[in-house]
Parts: C-alpha cells; sequence; structure tokens
C-alpha cells in the first residue's frame, strides 16, 4: 500500500496540517508507552489533522559550542512509535530519520524493516547536524540508497529559512533535494516570518524561471512560555528576533503572547506569499514536555489551522 498522504500533498487548493511529536525516552517500559499514548490520543481527539510528524532526536552538540539547555537522551526506535501512533490515531505519520551515523549497508536494511515490520510510507531524511566528525553516509547518498530500492516511499525533506538568511541558497538546497526525490519539505519552527518569506519568494520564482512545480512546504510553529524553552530555540538555531524574545518572556502570559505571534507570523507568510503558488501546510509542535507548552500546541494547532483554511477558501472565491 503506497501513502495516502501523497495524494494530499498533490493538491495545493488544500491545505495539510500535522502534529510533530518525538518518541519516549528509551527507559519507558511498555505500561508508560501505553500511558503516554493515550494522553497524545486524548489531546488528538478534539481537533482534525491530517497525520502526525515523529521526529528522530539527535545529540546534535556538534553543531554548536553552547551547552544543550535540556539534557539529550536516548529515545524509543521513531519507527515504532510511529507505527503506535498511526494504529491508535488510524492516521498517517512522517517519520524523519538521521541517517549519518550508519552504513549504506545498514541503511538499506533499514528502508526495508521500515516498510514490511513497521509500515512506513513517508519518510523525512536529515543529514548531519554538522561537517565534523565521522559521517558515515552523506544525504546525497541516502537519496541515491532509496532511489534503488523497490519501496515507493513519499520523501519529504527539512528546509531551514534561517540558512537561507545566511547563505542566500536554500532554495537550490530545494530544487536540489526535489531532482533527489523530495516531494515535499517540512520547515524548521518559524519565529522570524522575513526569513521564511524570502525562502518562498526566492523558491517561487526560481521554480517560475525552471517552468517546475513549487513542492509544498509544511511550516512548523511551536509555543513558547518559558525563557529555558527560549533558550533551547535558539540552540537548535531557530531565528528568534530580540524583540520577539522581550515580548514574550515581559508578557504576563508568555505562552499566550507566543501563540499570538506565531498567528501573526503566518499571516504575514501568507500575504506575502500565496499568491505565489507554492502550497503550504502546517506542523505545530511541542518542544518540551512540559504539560502548559503541550497543551498550548493544540491551541495553537487549532487557530493556525482555522487562519490557513480561512485564506484558503477567500483565495478560491
Amino acid at each position: 500500500m503506497k501513502s495516502v498522504l501523497a495524494s494530499k500533498f498533490q493538491d495545493p487548493s488544500r491545505g495539510v496540517y500535522f502534529i510533530g511529536t518525538t518518541p519516549p525516552k528509551s527507559s519507558l517500559e511498555e505500561p508508560m508507552l501505553i500511558e503516554v499514548s493515550t494522553k497524545l490520543m486524548n489531546r488528538l481527539h478534539h481537533i482534525e489533522f491530517d497525520g502526525l510528524i515523529v521526529y528522530d532526536i539527535q545529540d546534535e552538540s556538534s553543531r554548536t559550542d553552547k551547552p544543550r539547555p535540556f539534557p539529550f537522551m536516548e529515545t524509543h526506535d521513531p519507527r515504532a512509535w510511529s507505527n503506535r501512533l498511526s494504529q491508535l490515531a488510524r492516521k498517517p505519520v512522517i517519520t524523519y530519520k538521521s541517517v549519518s551515523a550508519r552504513s549504506e549497508h545498514e541503511f538499506i536494511k533499514w528502508l526495508d524493516e521500515s516498510w514490511h515490520t513497521f509500515g512506513i510510507r513517508d519518510l523525512v531524511l536529515v543529514g548531519s547536524p554538522s561537517s565534523e566528525g565521522n559521517i558515515q553516509l552523506p544525504l546525497s547518498n541516502a537519496y541515491n540508497c532509496l532511489k534503488s530500492q523497490p519501496q515507493e516511499f513519499n520523501l519529504g525533506g527539512v528546509t531551514i529559512a534561517e540558512r537561507h538568511a545566511k547563505k542566500g541558497d536554500e532554495h537550490e538546497r530545494l530544487l536540489k533535494k526535489s531532482a533527489d526525490g523530495c516531494d515535499f519539505f517540512i520547515s524548521q519552527a518559524v519565529y522570524n516570518p522575513q526569513a521564511t518569506i524570502d525562502l518562498i519568494s526566492r523558491y517561487a520564482r526560481e521554480c517560475r524561471e525552471q517552468n517546475s512545480q513549487p513542492k509544498r512546504i509544511i511550516l512548523t510553529f511551536t509555543p513558547c512560555g518559558s525563557e529555558k524553552t527560549l533558550d533551547f530555540m535558539e540552540w537548535l538555531g531557530i531565528s528568534i528576533p530580540d524583540a520577539t524574545r522581550h515580548r514574550i518572556l515581559d508578557a504576563k502570559d508568555p505562552l499566550a503572547e507566543s501563540i499570538k505571534i506565531c498567528r501573526n507570523a503566518l499571516e504575514q507568510i501568507i500575504e506575502a506569499t500565496l499568491d505565489l503558488d507554492v502550497p503550504l501546510g502546517l506542523n505545530i509542535e511541542s518542544l518540551t514536555n512540559r504539560k502548559d507548552e503541550i497543551d498550548a500546541s493544540i491551541r495553537l494547532f487549532k487557530l493556525l489551522k482555522a487562519t490557513l483554511d480561512l485564506k484558503l477558501a477567500e483565495r478560491a472565491l
């Protein structure tokens, strides 16, 4: 059976909507895994979403000299967590995979197991967080491995607007990844809307010049309720303007303020890019396991989904 998301992604007139989550830490045993997954399903019960996204959490300490605000913990296999959530939610799940630490042979075996054992159909491959260290399998080689396999994964890639702001070439990366088989892209969390606007605009222009159809870009948003979460976001490479940081920290209700900021960011992006014919989607995540931030991510999902749905409906008139 092929991916059910692939056909949804091909319809540019509709948005696609996801909830991002991470596998539980590896020390949790089955009773706790049932409890964690049940809590997540209860949160999702009253919202309309197209699927979930499960991340492959890596240490990433090689990417920066700054200390990690939250300690890194090994997690359960993302494929097993994706399979569990897909069965419980009866929704497709996009599974991330960091490829750099495995050999080509190991990665080919991983692909076969993912398809046949875990039922993975929707996949995002991620390269090394930095050029340092022992990179056994570069991302470009992983794409080549995927092309040589019989499984027809619905393949996506990561896009980072902050990288475009620094280097000005992220649109070229999107085109290269499209040539490598990527049919959609998921952004890093957005707190600097202008960087995202610049990226989408440049990508749309390049697609027009090459007479090619832009791939869907799924924009990630996350609520933030504390200085430590802000520090973690910046450690991950998320661009947060000083004024935005101060606005959140100085607010009586930082979480509510961050939700307002995210909505405003999405509205700016829609206003600037919706007529460029780059299909959009949303991915809402919580970067911590704090209950208040997880609950806020559900409120944020409802608000941003309604915002994008309304703009798409208005455009169709």
